[in-house]
């Protein structure tokens, strides 16, 4: 199972996500550029010593990461689709993508990317914090493959 992180801007979110990543076997993917460097206080005090227990991949750009994964499935996770996350099927080498904390992806990765989900909530709340909702939709994901 993949999370991939599109141009992650909190560095405790991504180091959360990190160690997830590490606990549950998941590889992470940071689509470039991070809006803060690996080396940061607060990425390091989050991830501790998990990022050696993850593998990490980093791509360039969003181009980059689509020719490198052309025959792998990506799903959105986006508060704007229909399909609720779990009324949909995973598969075993989905590529989970998560946006920008701040501002989600842009509207041309809405286009390229068919398939789009969504976690259920409170009509009156934005969204959820990236972290939370990466571990609901893995572990979702990861129960219905058998894999937790």
């Amino acid at each position: 199972m993949h999370i991939v992180l599109y141009k992650p801007d909190i560095p405790q979110n991504t180091a959360a996500i990190i160690r997830l990543g590490a606990c549950l076997n998941l590889k992470i993917h940071l689509i470039e550029p991070c809006g803060f460097n690996l080396n940061d206080s607060r990425f390091q005090r989050v991830v501790m010593d998990y990022m050696g227990l993850c593998e990490i991949i980093r791509h360039n750009d969003f181009e980059t990461f689509l020719k490198k994964n052309q025959k792998s499935r990506i799903v959105l996770m986006t508060t704007k689709a229909k399909k609720i996350y779990h009324k949909f099927k995973f598969k075993k080498n989905d590529m989970l993508l998560f946006g920008r904390e701040s501002a989600g992806v842009p509207k041309e990765l809405h286009q390229i990317c068919k398939i789009k989900i969504k976690i259920p909530m409170n009509k009156k709340a934005r969204s959820l914090n990236v972290a939370m909702s990466v571990a609901i939709v893995a572990a979702e994901a990861l129960k219905q493959n058998n894999l937790l």
